[in-house]
């Protein structure tokens, strides 16, 4: 018999009740430390309070009202992330995965109104997450997303993950008179956090500008302070086209974002797309108050430097466990565990420790804790990661 809830997730045996910074509390009154983060999504933790405040002033004022009309809160964010990054304009969603959709239709219309609408076909790269819709599935084109769901949305092409001149050579070659867009996570979260090295980044934005082609970044995992950066392509000193946002931007509350140059917006008119949360009151309210918080320099300074002693203690604990554990990855405060052991068993090894960790592609196990995490919680995190892998270890 169905339950329920449409039974698509394979769920852990754990539900939570509370949540205090980076610690969570479940059901059965265990304390867990929180290094997914809702996926790098609670960029600040659980309850924040400059976030509850946002959130509960903004509940008591205004929750909704339609794109019909001006809405203020939205404005002001929009213009913040736009002081603050490369874009001129934004429009705001609910997901990733409604970004992802918004950013392939900017890049399409904007080449039928320059007037070559035969430019429809995308570049992505594999082990690439995009979101679940149609057109995101068809962008990563593993068989994982795509099984089962009959014809794809056609105009897109995987090619290998950029690491050398070899790689680059091919991008340049797969790039026809049909080409509209190289779309790329800077960081890949799902597919095992694996960084695109930045010569690699600045190569695909000069290919780009030199075959009329768009580059897109998906920052909706590595964006919005994860790396010590506002945005992780900031570390290459290159700038997209479009950009899509999500995830920790709204620091739990539901919201995304699309960002653009004037010029790749340029075919986005009136009735061109919308969305009827998208940019609502209450998600504003909560954005701009997460990014008064990691927008500032010295925040993002306290990231790196947590980030630095958090990658010396995983280095050390994979010293420790050599049968557990094979390299550590990433950037930032999104790291990840390459493991010999399988990574899901770490994980439920670290149920037992009381810390939670997420698995990703490539036998990895991902770490996207708390920006604001504290050097106490850190330590405690390696103590627990090394009971987990300790006990896993036992039984190798």
């Amino acid at each position: 018999m169905i339950p329920a809830v449409l039974p698509t997730y394979n769920r852990a045996p754990l539900a939570f009740v509370s949540g205090t910074g980076s610690w969570l509390l479940a059901e059965d009154g265990t304390r867990y430390l929180d290094l997914g983060g809702g996926i790098a999504v609670n960029a600040l933790g659980h309850a924040h309070p400059a976030l509850v405040k946002a959130l509960t002033d903004q509940a008591q004022k205004l929750w909704h009202v339609s794109n019909v009309y001006r809405i203020p809160e939205q404005e002001h964010l929009a213009q913040m992330l736009v002081d603050r990054t490369f874009a001129d304009t934004v429009f705001f969603t609910n997901s990733g995965t409604e970004t992802a959709e918004l950013a392939i239709k900017m890049a399409r219309k904007f080449h039928y109104e320059a007037g070559h609408p035969e430019r429809i076909e995308f570049l992505s790269f594999e082990g690439a997450f995009h979101g679940r819709s149609t057109a995101a599935i068809a962008a990563a084109g593993s068989e994982k997303m795509v099984k089962g769901y009959g014809p794809l949305m056609p105009g897109f092409r995987q090619l290998k993950w950029p690491t050398s001149t070899e790689d680059h050579d091919a991008i340049r070659a797969a790039i026809t008179d049909r080409t509209c867009a190289v779309i790329i996570e800077p960081i890949q979260g799902e597919g095992g956090i694996r960084v695109v090295p930045d010569q690699c980044l600045k190569g695909l934005r000069d290919l780009c500008d030199s075959t009329g082609t768009l580059l897109i970044f998906d920052e909706v995992q590595c964006g919005m302070g994860r790396t010590g950066k506002l945005f992780a392509h900031e570390w290459a000193g290159v700038t997209p086209d479009i950009m899509m946002v999500a995830k920790g931007i709204g620091g739990g509350f539901p919201l995304g974002a699309v960002l653009a140059t004037e010029r790749a917006a340029a075919g986005m008119t009136a009735g061109s797309h919308g969305s009827t949360y998208g940019g609502n009151p209450l998600a504003c309210a909560v954005g701009a108050a997460v990014l008064d918080i990691v927008g500032d320099d010295a925040f993002l300074a306290d990231v790196s430097r947590k980030a630095a002693l958090f990658r010396q203690g995983l280095e050390s604990l994979v010293a420790r466990h050599p049968k557990v554990f094979e390299a550590v990855r990433g950037q930032g405060l999104m790291l990840g565990l390459k493991c010999k052991a399988a990574n899901t068993e770490v994980v439920k090894a670290g149920y037992a420790a009381g810390v939670l960790t997420v698995a990703a592609a490539d036998n990895v196990l991902r770490l996207l804790p708390a920006l604001n995490i504290t050097e106490a919680d850190i330590t405690e995190a390696l103590a627990r990661l090394d009971r987990a892998a300790s006990a896993v270890s036992s039984t190798i």
